[in-house]
């Protein structure tokens, strides 16, 4: 079989709902840190990781290890909520490594493998809690495809998908949706504090602190400081969506934690297993677990082989900030890059979006974003695109790469850029 997907086994057989691998048409064999290789040998440095699935690479060697001996030893690979030694271990090293140091006390719920599953856990049990119904989400949110996790959802394609009206959610402007002239968390309180603004009081807002999908679009830590006292001042939980942000994406190990909140509800997933083993969790605050047994579950929650990859990350990436001081200068770094670059192009220093090593270019459109992606293919490079017409160019590598090979991918994308797109103003008087 050749790398490019003709009339192959993919095209017979998989549904077409497939999207990367229109992006990327190459049959993929191998990979080994921000390095993939194809059936034929190609290379391709990685700068999707996943989606923030992998965010210590592919087949980080020392979680790999870990990984074979659990294995070699006949370690419990399945086992629903039992008691296991792979889970105990887990939640020991997630209080003493992450919770304690952060003064945080939450209780840990493992829910179904995927993000979106913990999103509906959080909504549930936020409407359990407050006797609510209602939920404040915001433009360009992401928050998952199953039908509670998209009623959040901002995206209309995403949400067109659903095939039925999503209800229970109340949409608001994300901070800096409305420009400079209006304060989107001053809005928010005047609406929920008037009982003729027809908004329901809310069971929860939830929120990502940069919006992964939405176009990286990031909030500032004193709006999320407003928001989370309007949360508590109208009696709502506040759900902070951390499954792209989370796992160090922007520095910390949560990405909340630079404006020093501590929300009453917490969804991880995508780099929580470390090797993209599939796992999520929702952390609740302890006064806020009120579940009865069994009134959230799935079968594939006691996924022990990620118990023992995310432990050993914890463990290997976490007991320091070395990560944390790695991700930050590395974060400076492609930022200077990017607003080299959107100057060099004509853009103003706002087409720079992210936090962190969450960080990417906006085009001004989805075509000029996508046929940047083209090219840095061709030269080597996966990458992809957010934002609501997908005009974002979205740079998202391993939190572990090497400089030298940063600096490679960054080259890539900057010669995509500029040989792709005429000066903004010139394409506008078009």
């Amino acid at each position: 079989m050749t790398d490019v997907m003709e009339e192959t086994t993919f095209e017979r057989l998989e549904s077409e709902v497939r999207s990367y691998a229109r992006s990327f048409p190459k049959k993929f064999k191998r990979a080994t840190g921000v390095w993939m290789e194809t059936e034929s040998g190609e290379r391709y440095l990685d700068f999707l990781s996943g989606c923030s699935s992998l965010n210590y690479g592919h087949n980080d060697p020392v979680l790999k290890q870990a990984l074979l001996d659990y294995i070699a030893e006949d370690g419990i690979a399945h086992s629903l909520d039992l008691h296991t030694m792979a889970k105990e271990a887990f939640l020991e090293e997630f209080e003493s490594t992450i919770l304690k140091p952060r003064k945080l006390d939450y209780k840990v719920m493992f829910t179904g493998p995927t993000g979106a599953n913990a999103v509906e856990a959080a909504l549930k049990i936020a409407r359990k809690v407050t006797g609510r119904h209602e939920v404040i989400a915001f433009t360009n949110g992401f928050h998952g495809m199953t039908l509670g996790a998209l009623a959040c959802t901002g995206n209309e394609g995403k949400r067109g998908g659903a095939g039925m009206p999503l209800s229970g959610v109340t949409r608001m402007p994300f901070n800096g949706y409305m420009g400079d002239g209006l304060d989107t968390a001053e809005y928010l309180d005047q609406v929920l504090s008037d009982p003729s603004s027809g908004i329901d009081a809310p069971a929860a807002i939830i929120l990502e602190t940069v919006q992964g999908e939405g176009g990286l679009n990031a909030a500032s830590p004193a709006w999320l400081k407003r928001i989370a006292a309007i949360a508590r001042r109208h009696g709502a939980l506040l759900i902070a969506d951390d499954i792209q942000a989370g796992c160090g994406r922007t520095g910390s190990f949560f990405s909340f934690e630079a404006a020093g909140l501590k929300p009453d509800v917490v969804t991880l997933a995508k780099s929580l297993s470390g090797m993209g083993l599939p796992f999520a969790v929702t952390l609740i605050k302890r006064e806020f677990d009120i579940w009865k047994p069994g009134e959230h579950n799935g079968t594939f929650r006691g996924n022990c082989h990620a118990f023992v990859t995310a432990t050993t990350a914890l463990k290997h990436y976490w007991r320091s900030d070395e990560l944390s001081a790695k991700v930050e200068e590395d974060g400076r770094y492609v930022s200077r890059r990017l607003h080299k670059l959107a100057a060099a192009i004509g853009a103003d220093s706002s087409a720079v979006k992210g936090r962190g090593m969450m960080l990417g270019l906006d085009m001004g459109s989805g075509e000029r974003a996508s046929e940047i992606v083209r090219t840095a293919f061709e030269n080597g490079l996966i990458i992809e695109t957010s934002g609501g017409e997908d005009e974002v160019v979205k740079i998202l590598p391993a939190l572990t790469i090497a400089r030298a090979d940063l600096e490679k991918g960054m080259d890539i994308v900057e010669a995509a850029v500029r040989t792709t797109a005429r000066p903004l103003q010139q394409m506008a008087g078009e």
